[in-house]
């Protein structure tokens, strides 16, 4: 249980500084069951703490887990340099709360990604000694052919490697559709394995962290949502 004045949770949700937070609710735009609140230094349990600010309601959240569905075209970066930033997908306030993406997607892959502000889960779901696996669709120039899956399930040298990396599963889905898990999540990894087995890929989109799948989700694509507790546990690592 912990109680914080409202100036100081409005700021600590990315509504501005505690200056402007402030000004907010001395000016009338804050509620909490309906009753507006003007006493800037009014102490309130922040524990299942519900608020309306200019008639959108928000929960106060100490850290924030959310999945994305990238869309193609959108930088991973909070400073995109050629195309939009994912974070214009999200409310503004939860650039002012630091919230990142966990790793990268490529500007041109699609799917599952998350992002947070809690720095302890980003760096925990982004170290490769944690072998979270990762499943991806990639779309392939050239047919997808037995030899093409063997070698990929056997590990491809690629010239910045110093051994052969190789996927976990590999499935053929159709004729230039291929399954892929991987753990490494190194650099442009599927390309650049697709590529050292001598075809290319045209479109990839990443499917599943862990047991947490794109497709339970119920996300188009731009959209985003809380993860629940139960969603997060399924990101421990555990077999595809």
């Amino acid at each position: 249980m912990s109680k914080q004045t409202l100036e100081r949770i409005l700021q600590s949700q990315g509504f501005g500084t505690r200056k402007w937070c402030a000004e907010l609710v001395a000016e009338g735009e804050v509620s909490i069951n309906g009753e507006v609140i003007t006493d800037t230094r009014l102490s309130i349990e922040t524990d299942g703490l519900a608020f309306t600010i200019y008639d959108e309601e928000w929960r106060y959240r100490e850290h924030l887990y959310i999945a994305l569905h990238k869309p193609a075209d959108y930088e991973c970066s909070r400073k995109p340099s050629h195309h939009p930033g994912v974070l214009s997908l999200l409310p503004e306030q939860f650039a002012l709360r630091d919230v990142q993406p966990v790793g990268r997607l490529d500007h041109d892959t699609t799917g599952l990604l998350l992002m947070s502000d809690d720095g302890s889960f980003i760096h925990a779901q982004s170290s490769p000694k944690r072998h979270v696996p990762k499943v991806y669709v990639a779309t392939t120039h050239a047919p997808v052919t037995p030899h093409l899956i063997a070698q990929l399930l056997k590990g491809v040298k690629l010239h910045d490697e110093p051994a052969p990396l190789a996927a976990i599963v590999c499935n053929m889905l159709d004729s230039h559709r291929l399954e892929i898990v991987l753990e490494q999540g190194k650099y442009h990894q599927v390309k650049r394995m697709l590529a050292a087995a001598g075809n290319h890929c045209t479109a990839l989109c990443r499917t599943q962290i862990g047991g947490l799948k794109l497709d339970d989700l119920d996300l188009a694509e731009g959209e985003w949502r809380y993860l629940n507790e139960i969603e997060l546990a399924l990101l421990a690592p555990t077999p595809v």
